[in-house]
């Protein structure tokens, strides 16, 4: 009767585990980064100090060899991989768009048509002071233009290094997060609840990390891992129970880099995925964008101006520098303050030519500016359209890699709901035996 008991107390003890395994399982379901547990369940093999010969034919129960981890480390890697991947895209639209938005929101482009538009205008009237007035008020318009597109310029780039900074400082704290957790895994026993819970808030780290670089994982004893960022021979974040220190510097040209400092070391770090890597484009495009705004700016006032110094205003005068250029050649302002200062005539041909005005037709042809800043506009576009098409595959891809991972260490509340079933019929099976075990001792202590 003693065997009879003991084999029923150890089915007790062991379906009790498993039915509090199931039902941890189910209230994490929703839980980001938790991967379903299983109870390992044995033959109990133990004696008990009964000889070997004697127990032949009898069981001994079952026992709890340990709690199991359904997780792949494989399908952890692909999940992780093509996040970076969508992540990288997904930034580089947020800058792109960004870029899109500073460039036609002060319709610079109008801007520029308006003012070769009204230099017409003075052509066909070259005495008309509402001709000339309207062509100094589209100077202004321009140059009001320019200066608020490269503020809007700037204003990204401001959000740049902003967003850059807040991803750099996330890494670091994933870092400082994965070398506790490789220091906790060091102290955990294999098969427990505890090293799951360990190994689920190292997955979900290192997946929160690819989000903002590409990582390479080497796995060691126990669960731990060390993390490299931009590939296996890039700039380590963490190794065994240190962590690195990264940061980000952008020089005046616009150019983005990270490093990092780890065990007194610096090391570049050269993102290939993820957050950083979208940075990293967007920072040059941004850098391209104010380059080819600042080109068009100087030449459309050097050629205005050159224009300006070669015919007579209306009071027979050579005609003054019609804008006023800073060091940025985007900052710049109309300099002439009376529309008789507009030098429409030919050098020494009278007031009432227009040879210098016409002039200003022939600098738009061969300027091609309303052209650049179209170009400007329209390249970036479609930069952008054909990221927005890669993130719409590149998402269709981690799905599936999503989908794959979660078949395996995901949730199913339906199989959930049978196993916890089974479970508890095991459980009432054992009590039950535990049950007959005490009624048949007693009738046999009655007799």
């Amino acid at each position: 009767m003693s065997d009879l008991l003991a084999i029923g107390a150890s089915g007790l003890r062991a379906y009790q585990a498993a039915l509090t395994t199931v039902s941890d399982n189910i209230a994490n379901a929703s839980t980001p980064g938790y991967a379903r547990r299983a109870v390992q369940l044995a033959e109990n093999t133990s004696t008990n100090g009964v000889l070997a010969q004697e127990r032949s034919t009898i069981g001994n129960g079952v026992a709890v060899v340990g709690v199991q981890r359904l997780s792949e480390d494989l399908r952890n890697d692909a999940v992780r991989s093509t996040g970076a991947d969508l992540a990288k895209t997904e930034s580089s639209i947020t800058w792109l768009s960004r870029i899109q938005d500073a460039l036609t929101g002060n319709q610079l482009g109008g801007r520029l048509t308006e003012f070769f538009n009204a230099a017409k205008g003075v052509a066909a009237d070259p005495t008309s002071s509402p001709a000339r007035t309207a062509f100094l008020e589209a100077g202004t318009s321009i140059a009001t233009a320019f200066q608020t597109t490269a503020r809007s310029i700037h204003q990204v780039t401001t959000d740049l290094d902003a967003t850059a900074q807040s991803s750099i400082d996330q890494l670091n704290r994933l870092g400082v997060t994965l070398a506790k957790v490789n220091e906790g895994l060091g102290r955990a026993q294999p098969g427990t609840t505890a090293q799951a819970q360990l190994l689920d808030q190292r997955d979900k780290a290192l997946e929160e990390l690819s989000a903002i670089s590409d990582i390479a994982v080497s796995y060691r004893d126990g669960g731990r891992v060390d993390v490299a960022l931009g590939g296996v021979n890039g700039a380590k974040l963490v190794s065994g129970v240190t962590s690195g220190t990264a940061s980000y510097v952008r020089n005046a040209a616009g150019t983005v880099s990270f490093a990092m400092l780890l065990g007194g070391q610096t090391s570049a770090i050269q993102p290939n995925g993820g957050a950083l890597a979208g940075i990293v484009e967007g920072a040059q495009r941004i850098a391209d964008a104010r380059t080819k705004l600042g080109d068009i700016a100087s030449g459309f006032v050097a050629g205005v101006n050159q224009i300006q110094a070669q015919g007579d205003d209306l009071d027979g005068n050579p005609g003054q520098p019609m804008f006023t250029q800073a060091s940025d050649p985007t900052n710049f302002s109309l300099s002439l303050t009376s529309w008789r200062g507009v030098a429409a005539a030919a050098r020494g041909a009278g007031t009432r030519d227009n040879g210098n005005a016409i002039a200003l037709q022939t600098l738009r042809a061969s300027g091609g500016f309303e052209a650049d800043a179209t170009s400007l506009v329209s390249d970036n576009a479609a930069t952008l359209s054909g990221r927005q098409q890669v993130a719409d595959a590149q998402g269709a891809i981690h799905d599936g890699a999503v989908n794959a991972r979660d078949a395996v260490s995901g949730v199913n509340l339906d199989t959930e709901g049978v196993e916890l079933l089974r479970f508890q019929q095991a459980y009432q099976a054992s009590a039950r035996v535990i049950q007959v075990a005490r009624e048949t001792l007693q009738s046999l202590l009655a007799v």
